[in-house]
């Protein structure tokens, strides 16, 4: 029986396959753009767990979430609770993204944005970089070990920073392997879409020292992004509990939780 990830991956696999552009136009194009803003630096903060605060309008889970928010005023309502950067799902078919909702969210913002999608190819990371992207999702589930690195190099290449995302231990050696710098450990099973609000903490033993170390999913709370930073995260990412806030400026807020510093957590994840 097909997953949910299953049948994400054969839709834009399919559409991969249908494109015909001049792979090297669009990377000469993308390499000409002005630099991006900078996405892993903006989510190391001293002594504070960077938020990444999600654009989303719905999932295979979540039909109806947030389908008439407005992703310019969200952005600035995010900016104004402190968020370190924005994720965009920029997916039509499954979560009823597209690349205006990324466009609006970077304009009306300072903030550096991710793209939120499933990237399969080169030309998803050429056409991140393009629609005004500055970091681009590789989930590690989606790619073999050869496509992650090869995405990877290609990233770096036009600019563009990249979040990994695992969901457990073999996973995150895969990604620090292919050289990720920033992975992102969500704790909702692709497959099946249920969280495991212990996985983040599980995993994070197995990250290592100097990667920039993101949460994402099953975050609702204060409670909860306080638990991760003490387990050695950097940042959260957070959807759900934003896009169906009453007051999504004090909510980011809210999340933005005291940690210990660099070297104490390194020392203590990395030990």
């Amino acid at each position: 029986m097909a997953t949910y990830l299953d049948r994400i991956l054969a839709s834009h696999r399919a559409a991969a396959e249908a494109d015909h552009r001049d792979e090297d136009l669009l990377e000469r194009a993308a390499a000409a753009l002005p630099p991006a803003r900078h996405f892993a630096e903006a989510l190391v903060r001293p002594n504070r767990l960077g938020v990444i605060a999600e654009v989303k309008r719905r999932s295979p889970s979540k039909p109806t979430l947030a389908l008439s928010l407005n992703p310019a005023a969200l952005a600035v309502a995010y900016e104004q609770g402190g968020a370190s950067a924005l994720s965009v799902l920029t997916d039509a078919e499954f979560f009823g993204g597209s690349p205006d909702d990324l466009s609006a969210a970077r304009e009306a913002s300072s903030l550096p944005v991710l793209r939120k999608d499933f990237t399969v190819c080169r030309k998803d990371v050429l056409d991140a970089r393009l629609m005004g992207a500055d970091a681009v999702l590789l989930i590690a589930a989606a790619l073999g070990a050869d496509e992650l690195r090869d995405l990877l190099a290609l990233s770096a290449g036009i600019g563009l920073d990249a979040l990994v995302e695992v969901h457990d231990e073999s996973e995150a050696e895969v990604a620090v392997c292919a050289g990720a710098k920033i992975i992102g450990v969500n704790q909702r099973d692709l497959r099946s879409f249920e969280v495991d609000t212990d996985r983040a903490v599980r995993v994070a033993a197995s990250l290592p020292p100097g990667c920039v170390r993101v949460a994402e999913s099953g975050i609702s709370g204060p409670d909860d992004a306080r638990r991760l930073a003490d387990a050695g995260f950097d940042a959260v990412l957070v959807g759900e509990t934003l896009v169906t806030s009453s007051d999504p400026k004090a909510t980011v807020s809210s999340l933005r939780a005291r940690t210990r510093c660099v070297a104490e957590r390194d020392a203590t994840v990395g030990g």
